[in-house]
């Protein structure tokens, strides 16, 4: 289960960080011809280093990084049509998935737990 968490959270984060970076370059960005908001993937590059590895404390403070994702992912699906709003879908669903392996890897890998 530990290494099922491990996988899914790294999977999810590198997924997310190259979402975010096609969304707004390529996919549907803002203005034509890509945007600043594409700067909104360097926060995901800080935790990620920490998620390979393994580090507990970076998953702990990471699932609570990860709700701005999912916020954002939520307001514009509900803002946003056509492929704006499928990528936000998307989003939302890899911030989520993020969070539940993140909190599953904190909280099985932890000293109690072993």
């Amino acid at each position: 289960m530990i290494r099922w968490s491990y996988l899914t959270a790294c999977g999810s984060l590198i997924a997310l960080i190259f979402l975010c970076l096609a969304w707004e370059l390529r996919l549907a960005p803002v203005q034509p011809g890509g945007s600043w908001l594409a700067l909104k993937c360097l926060p995901l590059l800080v935790p990620l280093f920490g998620i390979l590895h393994g580090r507990r404390y970076t998953y702990q403070w990471a699932s609570m990084m990860i709700l701005l994702y999912f916020t954002e992912g939520i307001v514009r699906a509900t803002t946003e049509t056509g492929t704006g709003q499928s990528l936000a879908i998307a989003e939302t669903g890899l911030a989520v998935t993020f969070f539940v392996a993140a909190v599953a890897y904190a909280r099985l890998s932890r000293r109690s737990a072993k």
